[in-house]
């Protein structure tokens, strides 16, 4: 068993046990692998463990592991299961075009000029690009996130545009060691997905919790946790650099 193998063991299992611990079925909630920095050989291990979901943070280097992982199929050779392909960093308008044309969801939309620009890249032979919007839970002034107070406005607007499908919310809230503190800014983001649900839109994806606050997360009703240290190891010094 490779070391990707075994950390993937022990986050599903960390995942297992906070669903038990707040009453949820282990169904609830998808292991998403955040792969940014790390090569395809590493996303080839995970997929091989039977992780689906893969998370990139930089657009190119997202874009270049889609493909060298789709050309890397050899012809004839047994089909495994599709990789799911999510974009969660921040996207500048200028790399609309390569998301809208590789990847299957992007969970970082915070602005409407960002979704316009999406709905009208998205290729026609794709399917819709399934959208989660990105809300500021905790108020950072500097925080990529649509104010709270402003998310519904959004979602009306996104869930009008016919090459999108909006899913669901998405949150980064500031790093905390306290499961209380972790739990109440989670519980936030999971009052305005009540309310958005309440309101009659159609949501079933609720992405927040990490390596360090999965478990804050799956009790307040996350249903996709993106990890990615617990997965993949720390970055190297070299790594944290080329990706800057």
């Amino acid at each position: 068993m490779t070391t990707i193998e075994r950390n993937l063991q022990a986050v599903r299992e960390r995942i297992s046990r906070a669903c038990r611990q707040a009453g949820r079925d282990v169904t609830e909630v998808t292991l998403l692998a955040v792969s940014k920095t790390f090569g395809p050989d590493a996303v080839r291990q995970a997929h091989a463990a039977g992780q689906r979901a893969f998370g990139e943070n930089y657009v190119q280097e997202g874009v270049e592991k889609i493909l060298a992982l789709r050309e890397g199929v050899p012809p004839g050779a047994p089909c495994a299961p599709p990789i799911e392909w999510h974009c969660i960093g921040p996207l500048q308008s200028n790399k609309t075009r390569l998301v809208a044309a590789h990847f299957d969801w992007v969970q970082s939309v915070d602005r409407l000029k960002i979704a316009e620009r999406l709905n009208e890249q998205r290729p026609p032979e794709h399917p819709p690009l399934q959208i989660c919007l990105q809300v500021n839970v905790d108020g950072g002034p500097n925080k990529s996130g649509v104010a709270p107070s402003e998310l519904h406005a959004l979602a009306h607007a996104v869930s009008a545009l016919p090459r999108l499908r909006l899913r669901g919310l998405m949150c980064i809230p500031e790093p905390s060691d306290s499961f209380e503190q972790q739990s109440e800014v989670f519980l936030r983001a999971r009052t305005l997905w009540d309310q958005l649900r309440a309101g009659g839109f159609e949501l079933d994806t609720l992405s927040m919790g990490m390596s360090d606050d999965l478990e804050a997360a799956v009790s307040a009703g996350s249903t996709l946790v993106r990890v990615g240290r617990a997965i993949f190891g720390s970055r190297t010094a070299q790594q944290a650099t080329s990706a800057a």
